[in-house]
């Protein structure tokens, strides 16, 4: 045992080693998987213990924040009268033919709708422009009940159809930009029964996406028994008839989950990074997801820091005030909360210049702290997302 060093001599290298280190530049201080710091660099924060713990799957790590509280009245007293059948006329349905529509064998309720198809990112999304209160009860009985539903449509915002979503592999919560339009934020997935809908906005939205007036049209009556041949006479040459019932989907069809409704909130920390950066074009998720990791480990540090930086991404009031967003559509702005904090973080990096990349990211990333140890950090984490994830 006497070839062994004793504990004070090598306390003494230890002690050695620090001061020839700091003497070079700076204690480079590392703590687990999640924050690097430099002596030189801005200490925004406590770190907690558990943060020298591996960083989990995003995709298996869920945000947390004060439940989205739901707007407008609730589900009692909608009851449910879904389409039988669905139709698109060559132009807009005058009146005597809706009346004519009500007077078909089995037709109990008419309603006619604008229509109208957008292309995002070159791909084409067929929607429905419709006012919330009026169409609220042709929609399955869990949708109508939803009054997260009808206040996004409400506020100008996209209910994509369930199907849709995955078909298209559409986020929940994401900006996606309309070709040639706005921007639309998907707040809500539903399903909605409408057989080539790929979802809802709301009437004003429509009329300012130039849909067609007066278009569609939606009969509710008894199931299986409304004539296609009858809609299709009325409506004329060039118009489409679906028959939505139940009786006339094959059984495969039928066994499929049904009347599904999601609403507010991404469910992990990896589909709200993706969702967030779809408000900053060119800005990958990647990056978002590594300042998330470097500023509170995705929410477990969450501060307030020695320099009072606030929430998952450790935004200052003051910065916070500026580029804040509200994420999720519950009417506030919440530092605290991840919904809001990672977009507002998006917001933030593309008001200086991330979305063009390059210099332009880094350079933006060191405005988020000024730090290039920090953007370096940052890059690297976000490099190894890229190949975890994608």
């Amino acid at each position: 045992m006497s070839g062994l060093p004793s504990f004070r001599a090598v306390m003494l290298m230890v002690i050695a080693v620090l001061a020839v280190t700091a003497a070079a530049g700076g204690i480079v201080v590392i703590m687990g998987d999640d924050v690097v710091r430099t002596a030189h660099e801005p200490v925004r924060r406590q770190v907690s213990p558990r943060q020298s713990q591996p960083a989990p799957r995003l995709d298996k790590l869920v945000p947390t924040a004060e439940p989205v509280k739901e707007f407008g009245k609730g589900g009692p007293g909608i009851t449910s009268t879904p389409p039988r059948v669905l139709a698109i006329a060559a132009g807009t349905v005058p009146k005597r033919t809706r009346f004519a529509l009500g007077t078909l064998k089995h037709v109990q309720k008419v309603i006619v709708v604008d229509a109208g198809a957008v292309k995002v990112s070159g791909t084409a999304l067929n929607l429905l422009a419709v006012d919330p209160a009026d169409f609220r009860s042709w929609t399955p009985q869990p949708v109508a009940d939803q009054p997260a539903v009808w206040s996004a449509l409400a506020r100008g915002e996209l209910v994509a159809d369930a199907g849709s979503m995955r078909k298209f592999g559409m986020i929940l919560g994401a900006m996606y930009q309309v070709d040639g339009g706005p921007r639309l934020r998907v707040a809500a997935s539903a399903t909605l029964g409408l057989t080539g809908v790929d979802g809802l906005v709301g009437a004003d939205l429509g009329k300012a996406l130039g849909f067609a007036p007066g278009v569609a049209v939606l009969l509710h009556g008894k199931a299986g028994k409304i004539s296609e041949a009858g809609v299709r006479k009325l409506l004329g040459k060039g118009s489409q008839v679906v028959v939505l019932d139940a009786a006339h989907r094959t059984v495969k069809q039928q066994q499929k989950p049904q009347n599904t409704v999601t609403v507010g909130r991404p469910g992990s920390y990896l589909d709200l990074y993706k969702a967030a950066a779809t408000r900053c074009p060119g800005l990958s998720w990647t990056v978002l997801a590594a300042i998330g990791q470097v500023e509170s480990g995705h929410g477990r540090n969450n501060g307030p820091s020695s320099a009072g930086a606030l929430g998952p991404m450790q935004f200052m009031p003051a910065t916070w005030k500026h580029y804040g967003v509200d994420g999720d559509g519950d009417g506030k702005t919440d530092i605290w909360s991840p919904y809001d904090a990672v977009p507002g973080a998006a917001n933030y990096l593309c008001a200086n210049g991330a979305g063009q990349g390059g210099e332009k990211l880094r350079k933006a990333i060191w405005f988020y702290n000024h730090s290039w140890d920090y953007v370096n950090k940052v890059m690297g984490i976000a490099e190894a997302y890229a190949r975890t994830y994608t």
